[in-house]
């Protein structure tokens, strides 16, 4: 009778620990959240804000775009920080960042207040970007990690959509009141996040790290789908820790990273690779790369002012568009997160990028015929303009958006996870500066049709690059990626490796 129960309470133990990891990165990704409310509340603020600092296009697009700079600084800082005291309390330290600087910017009575809450924010939003998908990827089970990463971007579009909202919210606030508002009211999501941390367990990894086996046992009983997993993957674990095997009990000694240690991680990861990490910082930095250079930020930041362009000019209507855009960001990108671990990371990085291509070219056109004609002549072009936008933010989020964080947060070897995803990270911040401070004046040397032509053709690129470059890493444990990356040419070759292990899934 006993033996026939068994399997039922296997399956309950599975379910119960997959619905605990569920929870922890969800609570783990709320922390996206403050980046998300920034670009959306930032794009309609900005309307505001130009008119009532009477401030130039110019010193718009350094206010719009500077975070990205301002946030290396707290990617750097966290990856220490998160090998220091623990990726739980870094989450901490994100939300006390973003608190002060959303309210610095909401009671700023200048510009150059203004900039200086844009600092203290941008760094709390690297800490974001940073430790929510390390810490996610470090407490998944393999078989759902792509799913429960993916919600760093589910939280950013969630972000998004409620500064879009905020925007629409206070938008009849008087002028000099409304914008302060929107920002300021961006501290509220950082207070939920810090109290909600202490109901985080510390990642397995960070315990191991720091010799606590018996609190890393804890965590992975809790997390893995079996009692095997959770050996397997401690025994892994130890073993890229440089633990020995043998090593057992409640605390061991781990031998202390030297400073001398610390510069040969970095040298191995940038200046002398071996070709395994070449080849794990090449698709890490390419993935982060084109993921901004797609003109994403562009397209959300600066809505408002493309749909302008469309021939939308009404505030009210303007506004409602835009939380269309976020609506839909987030509504697909829930659909992928459930697509990860079931379709693999390949097919909808392909598709997506592609799809993008398409629909920039779609956006770039109806652009440039509204550009040229009243709006009222050609109502095909403005439809075509807001479908195309759509589109594209559909696609984005369908693969390269929450792609970018689950791919990066998995491939690097353990001790140089941190260091390694916050090298990815500051590729993308630096990428998103330069899109988002560029594009106004971008617009103006080459129209914004042009723009847009300008960035369909690097998300070709990029279709290229994902497909030569990245091999397939759904199934795969995080300390099965250096073989991975060191065995498997990213073709051909992924793709049997990833048709090999769905056909073993489907047998057994």
């Amino acid at each position: 009778m006993a033996s026939a129960e068994l399997p039922e309470v296997v399956e309950r133990k599975k379910k119960s620990n997959v619905m605990y990891a569920f929870m922890c990165s969800i609570l783990a990704s709320m922390a996206s959240i403050i980046l998300g409310y920034d670009i959306g509340v930032m794009s309609g603020a900005a309307l505001y804000i130009k008119k009532d600092l009477k401030i130039t296009d110019v010193q718009l697009e350094i206010l719009m775009g500077i975070l990205n700079f301002y946030s290396l600084i707290g990617s750097f800082a966290a990856g220490r920080t998160s090998d220091w005291i623990g990726r739980r309390f870094t989450v901490v330290v994100a939300a006390a960042f973003f608190f002060v600087g959303a309210l610095l910017m909401g009671l700023a009575g200048g510009y150059a207040t203004l900039m200086f809450g844009r600092f203290v924010a941008g760094v709390g939003v690297g800490y974001g970007l940073m430790i929510a998908p390390v810490y996610t990827a470090e407490v998944s089970p393999a078989s759902a990690r792509g799913f429960l990463t993916s919600f760093s971007e589910v939280f950013i579009n969630v972000g998004i959509v409620l500064g879009y909202v905020s925007n629409y919210a206070f938008a009849r606030l008087p002028l000099h009141l409304g914008w302060r508002v929107m920002l300021g009211i961006g501290a509220a999501p950082s207070v939920l996040l810090a109290l909600m941390v202490f109901g985080m367990p510390e990642s397995p990894r960070w315990l191991v790290m720091k010799g606590r086996l018996a609190d890393a046992r804890v965590v992975l009983d809790r997390i893995a789908e079996t009692p095997e997993e959770a050996a397997e993957r401690l025994a892994d674990i130890k073993a890229a820790a440089g633990i020995p095997h043998e090593a057992d009990g409640d605390v061991v000694a781990v031998p202390k990273r030297k400073s001398a240690e610390e510069k040969q991680v970095w040298k191995e990861l940038i200046l002398s690779p071996t070709p395994t990490v070449q080849r794990i910082l090449l698709a890490t930095l390419g993935l982060q790369f084109f993921q901004q250079a797609s003109g994403v930020d562009s397209v959300v930041l600066y809505s408002p002012r493309v749909f302008q362009s469309a021939g939308i000019t009404d505030d009210d209507q303007l506004l409602a568009t835009t939380c269309a855009v976020g609506v839909t960001k987030t509504v697909i990108v829930l659909l992928a997160a459930v697509l990860l671990d079931r379709v693999g990371r390949r097919p909808l990085m392909l598709t997506s990028s592609g799809g993008m291509a398409v629909s920039l070219v779609g956006l770039a056109t109806g652009l440039t015929v509204v550009g040229r004609h009243p709006p009222a002549e050609v109502p095909w072009a403005v439809a075509l303009c807001v479908t195309s936008t759509l589109a594209f933010v559909s696609f984005f989020s369908i693969g390269l958006g929450p792609m970018t964080a689950v791919y990066t947060s998995e491939i690097f070897p353990l001790r140089v996870r941190a260091l390694g995803y916050a090298v990815g990270v500051a590729c993308n911040r630096v990428t998103s500066g330069v899109v988002s401070m560029t594009f106004l004046s971008l617009s103006s040397a080459i129209t914004i049709g042009g723009s847009f032509f300008l960035y369909a053709g690097i998300v070709t690129l990029s279709w290229v690059f994902f497909f030569t470059c990245l091999p397939e890493t759904r199934g795969r444990t995080l300390e099965e990626m250096g073989e991975l990356f060191g065995t498997i040419d990213a073709g051909t070759e992924a793709d049997d490796a990833s048709a090999r292990l769905l056909s073993s899934e489907l047998t057994t």
